[in-house]
């Protein structure tokens, strides 16, 4: 087993430049009006973050990177994260709805309604946010928490828990895929979850911060249910005699997944229905219930 970075898909080198992003834009970054159908200048490349290197989990993950039409930066990890994209022009990043918290004026933007059956009845987000370049995008999702960027090669597909999708840029294909009536009821996750394929990067987001684990052939890991973000191994759902001591449990019976190699999961170190039950507990009205 492993606790390490996820691994990089080759051509994408950290925070190298993408052919046709080489040249500096004009002193102190403004983009002088264009003709229409004339180039715009190149977006230049996020310089690194300060500070030492994260260690540890999926917090050492560059923070900065390249991808076709777009450079990607991260800041104000692991709890206050902001993702910040600049976009060639032409080139969009689809983002969860009401995740923008700035753009650029010269950024457009609009809302894509994507209706379908499945969403209907599972909860899953019936619309996005399409961010067209050039310039930058602010991102950031609704809670406390981490982001990560997750690079798609184009052969492994990655299922996504319904609340870790924050933005995608072009090249993801993102569907619902169904999992059985088993898992949607007790894994946490619902009937349907994300299916994330195609080559670019995919952003996730978490509450608190973001742990990965690389699994080998055959080997397993058990997590409980309500911590899942991401996973390319298989799992099962199992009740296991825990003692009352895993979230959701109000009897000495929990919930948990058994994941197999091979392949990749990603854990979030808080649970949301345990930070749900705390704020409630914490009312006075419901203190001592």
């Amino acid at each position: 087993m492993s606790y390490s970075q996820t691994p990089q898909m080759p051509g994408y080198p950290g925070a190298a430049t993408y052919p046709g992003m080489s040249a500096p834009p004009p002193p102190g970054g403004q983009y002088p009006p264009q003709a229409h159908g004339s180039p715009m200048p190149p977006i230049p490349a996020y310089p690194p973050v300060p500070g030492p290197p994260a260690i540890g989990g999926a917090t050492n993950i560059p923070t900065n990177g390249v991808c076709e039409g777009a450079q990607y930066r991260i800041d104000h990890r692991d709890s206050n994260s902001m993702l910040y994209v600049r976009l060639q022009p032409e080139y969009e990043l689809k983002a969860k709805p009401g995740s923008m918290v700035a753009m650029d004026a010269s950024v457009r933007i609009k809302g894509k309604l994507k209706f379908s059956m499945k969403k209907m009845f599972t909860g899953a987000e019936m619309s996005e946010s399409i961010f067209t370049g050039p310039g930058e995008v602010m991102i950031a999702p609704e809670v406390w928490g981490d982001i990560v960027p997750l690079q798609l090669d184009g052969q492994t597909a990655w299922c996504i828990g319904k609340d870790a999708f924050l933005a995608a840029t072009r090249g993801i294909t993102r569907t619902t895929k169904s999992q059985g009536i088993g898992k949607a009821l007790f894994s946490g996750e619902g009937l349907f979850v994300y299916h994330a394929t195609g080559t670019g990067v995919i952003f996730l987001t978490s509450l608190g911060a973001i742990v990965s684990r690389t699994l080998q052939p055959g080997e397993q890991w058990i997590v409980d249910n309500g911590h899942l973000v991401a996973w390319t191994a298989q799992y099962k759902v199992e009740r296991i005699d825990a003692g009352g001591f895993l979230s959701g449990s109000h009897t000495d019976e929990g919930l948990v997944c058994r994941f197999t190699g091979p392949g990749i999961v990603y854990i979030q170190t808080r649970n949301p229905e345990t930070l749900g039950n705390w704020i409630a507990h914490q009312v006075p009205e419901n203190r001592g219930s």
